[in-house]
């Protein structure tokens, strides 16, 4: 039987909201010479969809997953020396289009969270929904693992994790049962971890909001990975390498990257003038022109087609002026 792992990258990712990401950056990339920056390649799906639909365009694809980035070069090796994969996180955008003489680009994609194969390689230990060694790395080379923090983080710093970053209201308890049970034998798996927290949580919040382990998984991946630290120095990296007529897009899958999103798109799209001026001189008018009114959503079609879809969230801007 083939596994999900067998299957070639076309068949393991469907790209979530494609079409409108694609005709939210057209304007800046349907021209000679355009060079675009997927910040998140993953299995490659976007990045060839950018590749097919603007023929004149440049593409420089970041990951920090070297498995992703070998089954995306093979899948983007048909477009030749037009895409260029780096192995990097994406906050370190500026210095690889430094490294590439590369001084500004016309178009940025993110699609934040976690990429399919992470999720259907059960050895990676993303998905609650299988038992897995508890890794969670999206660079398994380096860094800690989610084992390494269930079971040396101070219980403290736990609660704050799972309330922070996973918005888990039941933080605490779930914390007191961790803190006992590693004493007894060390985290390795995610099962244990699974069953854990069911007994930890009343029964009413078992039953909503679907698989009650879903949040405390959230958490441990942001916190292994510094999803969040990397992001508020990303978006606001990746407007500046934007030239004037530049776009960039955001597909975003939880209220925290959103949040962040937003802020950094908002800043640009605002005056920096002091209060009061009667004329906002040119050096204080905004740098972006937001290109989606609040966060888009995908339609009703597309969930149904891709579940992966169901929480995402799109928002898009244009670079409209130089920085001061």
């Amino acid at each position: 039987m083939t596994t999900s792992n067998d299957r070639p990258a076309e068949a393991r990712h469907r790209p979530v909201m494609l079409q409108r990401c694609l005709d939210l950056l057209a304007p800046a990339l349907d021209r000679p010479g355009a060079v675009v920056v997927d910040c998140t390649l993953g299995l490659g799906g976007h990045s060839e969809a950018l590749l097919s639909a603007f023929p004149a365009a440049r593409l420089i694809a970041l990951d920090r997953d070297p498995a992703a980035l070998q089954l995306a070069r093979e899948r983007l090796a048909p477009f030749g020396d037009r895409a260029t994969p780096v192995r990097a996180v994406y906050d370190e955008l500026p210095e690889v289009l430094d490294r590439l003489g590369i001084r500004a680009v016309a178009g940025v994609l993110f699609d934040l969270g976690v990429s399919s194969m992470q999720l259907d390689e059960a050895d990676r230990g993303f998905a609650y929904a299988q038992d897995a060694p508890l890794d969670m790395r999206m660079d398994q080379s380096a860094g800690m693992s989610a084992a390494d923090v269930l079971n040396t983080y101070p219980p403290g710093e736990l609660v704050r994790i799972l309330r922070a970053y996973g918005e888990e209201k039941f933080a605490r308890k779930i914390v007191e049962v961790v803190v006992k049970e590693r004493e007894r034998e060390p985290f390795t798996r995610s099962a244990r971890l699974v069953e854990l927290i069911r007994s930890a949580l009343p029964q009413a919040a078992k039953r909503t909001g679907g698989n009650p382990a879903k949040r405390t998984f959230q958490a441990l991946r942001i916190e292994v990975n510094g999803e969040l630290s990397v992001l508020e120095r990303a978006v606001p990296a990746a407007i500046g390498t934007l030239a004037v007529g530049g776009r960039i897009a955001v597909l975003s899958y939880h209220s925290l990257e959103d949040r962040l999103v937003k802020r950094a798109l908002a800043a640009g799209a605002a005056t920096t003038a002091p209060p009061g001026l009667p004329v906002v001189p040119e050096e204080y008018q905004p740098r972006l022109r937001l290109l989606t009114r609040g966060a888009e959503l995908p339609t009703s079609d597309e969930i149904a087609g891709n579940r992966r879809a169901t929480s995402a969230r799109l928002r898009a801007a244009e670079r409209v002026r130089e920085a001061r």
